[in-house]
């Protein structure tokens, strides 16, 4: 069976990992400077702590990372890859724009390692569940098809590097910009003292779309300030200084304050859960 490095065992990247290692894969990570809380997960996915050195040993590095760390990373391991005596396939699967993931690949390319796009659709592994789905694009992309005996749903795109981070921005930039645009409003009409008749309103009205936001608001909470740097790359790809890339600068910004709310006073958090509550 093959050897799969993931960087990093934060949600997504150790559920991953567990669906390998149930599969009979030997899944391995580093664990260094890492929170408690991570390499619990990381023990509880079964991966094993080895050192950078040792990751360019695996068969394939699967970079699983908030955006903001994906080409740091990719830079650190560089000069590790470059002088390692095998080349892994690496696949970045962070929510980055085609031009991000255009450097990143560069990179990894000077290392001499084959380079996969890869954009992630769905949340993380579940045992009842065949998701999420990895969207791989790039010359390399087919080789990343292995996974898919080990449970791993590849659907690879016959485009170049770029596309598969496309189709990812696409498609998060309308779920969790909607997400963006519900909690602003819920927030703006809690505070001039419409939170009740907005509500009525929108169960009346936009039923389905009610309770889409009454699902999907509380559990952004938590991931605030991830979606703030997947934000930020959203709006590099709609185009920053044009109105499509301004809207999504400002979700940037909305995520921000949610996620130093969620640390700090709760005050907006209470705010959009008495609004929620009101949702039928």
């Amino acid at each position: 069976m093959p050897t799969i490095a993931i960087i990093a065992p934060g949600n997504m990247g150790a559920a991953v990992a567990r669906r390998l290692t149930h599969a009979g894969a030997r899944v391995v990570t580093s664990l260094a400077g890492r929170s408690q809380a991570s390499r619990d997960r990381a023990r509880d996915a079964g991966m094993e702590d080895v050192g950078e050195e040792a990751l360019a040993a695996a068969d394939t590095i699967l970079s699983i990372l908030p955006p903001g760390d994906a080409e740091a990373l990719a830079r650190r391991l560089a000069p590790i890859l470059a002088r390692a005596d095998t080349r892994p396939l690496y696949a970045d699967c962070n929510a980055v724009s085609p031009e991000t993931v255009g450097r990143i690949g560069g990179i990894v390319a000077s290392a001499g390692c084959p380079f996969v796009d890869v954009g992630i659709i769905g949340g993380p592994p579940k045992d009842n569940s065949s998701g999420p789905a990895f969207y791989a694009s790039g010359e390399a992309a087919r080789r990343l098809e292995a996974l898919r005996d080990l449970g791993i749903d590849i659907r690879v795109l016959p485009k170049p590097v770029g596309a598969a981070s496309a189709l990812k921005m696409s498609y998060s930039g309308i779920t969790k910009g909607l997400t963006a645009l519900g909690a602003a409003m819920m927030l703006a009409a809690h505070e001039a003292g419409v939170a009740e008749d907005l509500t009525s309103e929108l169960d009346e009205s936009q039923p389905v779309l009610a309770d889409w936001l009454k699902r999907q608001v509380p559990r952004m909470y938590g991931k605030a300030y991830r979606w703030d740097g997947e934000m930020e790359e959203i709006a590099s790809f709609a185009g920053r200084e044009r109105g499509s890339g301004i809207i999504y600068t400002g979700a940037a910004r909305l995520y921000r304050e949610i996620a130093e709310d969620l640390r700090g006073e709760r005050e907006q958090i209470a705010a959009l859960d008495e609004v929620i509550s009101r949702i039928a």
